[in-house]
């Protein structure tokens, strides 16, 4: 039997980073959606949070799946079940772009409580500021 535990953090923001996540309880509706739309679908989200334009997602990449299609199923039916359920005045769209980066299992605990831990963190430093310290310290070009 094959056995495969790869662990990602994944990030993806709102269309033009609109703040359309704006409140506490409309955030935690539409990650519960998620997590439960990923589990239909037989996609393991570990832990999922975010703040008013962005959401952090940690999942197992299960045998078969690509981070591709992980992320075009979780933000492509999320957006529409927003616009049927939560948005009625203004469309909601997530951005096209993301960033996936592969998460060791010895920072599992710390990447956890990063993502946990997001309202709190955004109250220091806004998420611009934060999507460019990515960019840097893991050397990817043209995020930001």
């Amino acid at each position: 039997m094959s056995y495969l535990k790869i662990w990602i953090h994944l990030v993806w923001t709102t269309k033009n980073r609109e703040p359309f996540l704006q409140t506490h309880e409309i955030r935690q509706k539409v990650f519960q959606h998620i997590r439960e739309n990923a589990q239909k679908k037989g996609i393991y989200v570990d832990f999922i949070n975010g703040y008013r334009d962005h959401v952090h997602c940690l999942i197992s990449l299960g045998s078969g799946q690509t981070i591709d299609k992980i992320v075009m199923l979780l933000k492509g039916e999320s957006s529409f079940w927003v616009n049927k359920n939560i948005f009625s005045h203004n469309k909601f769209e997530w951005q096209s772009d993301y960033f996936a980066l592969s998460v060791s299992e010895s920072v599992l605990v710390r990447t956890r409580n990063y993502i946990k831990n997001q309202e709190a963190h955004h109250a220091k430093k806004d998420f611009e500021f934060e999507y460019q310290q990515f960019a840097k310290v893991f050397d990817i070009e043209g995020l930001g």
